[in-house]
């Protein structure tokens, strides 16, 4: 089982930037992979970003890609989200997500472990 803890999210006005971290615990040394997913009132939960432990490749959501950076810090088992240029689209729950497996990045369902979620909240 790996435990994912996320921090923070907070309030930011339209064009800034917070970065969000996700640290993880417990049984990482099987773990793949990296995910961060949102989830905005009335939607359904999204893809955003992956990143893999052992090589660092990413993947991003087109929504937000050029503009998001995911990256990971294997010695303290945390992962960041950088996010500039921000919109109020962008508001939402933001939630870690840590799987076993390389297939479907996108597909919440091939995760394993989820956080308890961070919000974001971009005013216009």
């Amino acid at each position: 089982q790996v435990q994912l803890v996320e921090s923070g999210g907070g309030l930011v006005q339209a064009g800034g930037s917070l970065r969000l971290s996700c640290a993880a615990s417990g049984s990482i040394f099987s773990s793949y992979a990296m995910g961060w997913f949102r989830q905005a009132p009335g939607k359904e939960r999204e893809f955003v970003a992956w990143i893999t432990w052992r090589t660092g490749v990413t993947l991003y959501a087109d929504s937000v890609k050029g503009r998001f950076t995911i990256s990971r810090d294997n010695a303290k088992s945390t992962v960041y989200l950088q996010m500039n240029s921000l919109k109020h689209e962008d508001t939402a729950v933001y939630i870690c997500a840590e799987r076993r497996t390389s297939s479907n990045p996108r597909n919440g369902l091939e995760y394993d472990n989820w956080g308890q979620g961070t919000q974001v909240t971009v005013s216009s």
